[in-house]
């Protein structure tokens, strides 16, 4: 079950977080951040409470959220855990209002097994401006796709 992290989380989720940065997966994000933004996170514990997965919110426009962070520990992988923090900021993103959610990520299966459908990434030029300005290696990355999701549909 996915929750809302507490303040006690923020270095565990910039850990896991940035496990995944070296390989372009996420984007490095510092404790400091992520304690700026820990409304917009949900998390994932194990059994023991020990943090085993993360996700985040980014908001682009009043109808348009990134999905970002998803991260899944390596010990945790393969129970279905990165759909589980999918569908919870799906949710999130949904009670907040957005109509669209999109994300950019070298995996097409989970986005695809989630009701994501593959976009050009020019459909968003909001991620391609802002992308432009903070890392642009987020977007020159030749394997990653770019998903949406239309959170206006209820039956998804």
């Amino acid at each position: 079950m996915t929750s809302r992290p507490t303040e006690r989380d923020v270095a565990a989720i910039a850990a896991l977080n940035n496990l995944f940065a070296p390989e372009g997966k996420t984007l490095h994000r510092t404790p400091e951040f992520v304690e700026e933004h820990l409304a917009d996170y949900r998390v994932l514990r194990a059994e023991d409470g020990r943090l085993v997965g993360c996700v985040a919110i980014d908001e682009y426009s009043p109808s348009v959220a990134e999905l970002v962070g998803l991260a899944v520990a390596p010990s945790a992988r393969g129970r279905g855990y990165g759909v589980l923090l999918i569908e919870a900021i799906a949710d999130l993103a949904r009670r907040r209002g957005y109509e669209y959610l999109f994300a950019v990520s070298f995996s097409e299966e989970i986005f695809e097994a989630c009701g994501f459908a593959k976009v050009k990434l020019d459909e968003f030029p909001e991620k391609i401006l802002r992308y432009t300005r903070i890392d642009r290696t987020e977007i020159e990355v030749g394997e990653k796709h770019c998903f949406v999701r239309d959170l206006r549909e209820t039956d998804s």
